[in-house]
């Protein structure tokens, strides 16, 4: 079941990264911030899971994740400059910026996935 749950959030975080990343850059519109939310939430969660596995595999699921949590918390933390306090507002070229760190995280969870799916299947029974 553990390793159920950490599929789960692995291609949970993915799939909500590039749900956000899809669309036109620079267009607001297209990007939703609580779907942003929900891709850091679940980033978060998925870190957590990654920690305690002490195999040379695990260390690089936790720094991708790592990775795309950084990379998605600026993207939130830009979201919320542009929104909060600059006088420009989220015009194209801070949407443009967000939307590039959601993409960073997104390559990073690739990676991920692309790390669970080898995992997966080189894993003998005993």
């Amino acid at each position: 079941m553990e390793k159920v749950v950490f599929g789960f959030f692995v291609l949970l975080a993915a799939t909500l990264n590039f749900g956000f990343f899809i669309g036109d850059i620079s267009s607001p519109e297209l990007h939703n911030v609580y779907e942003l939310f929900a891709a850091v939430v679940v980033s978060l969660i998925a870190t957590v899971l990654k920690f305690g596995d002490r195999t040379q595999i695990g260390a690089v699921h936790l720094a991708t994740s790592l990775v795309a949590d950084l990379q998605l918390i600026a993207a939130a933390l830009m979201w919320a400059y542009a929104t909060q306090i600059s006088s420009a507002g989220l015009d194209a070229e801070a949407m443009a910026g967000v939307v590039s760190l959601s993409g960073g995280a997104l390559l990073a969870n690739l990676v991920s996935v692309a790390l669970l799916v080898i995992e997966t299947t080189t894993f003998h029974r005993r």
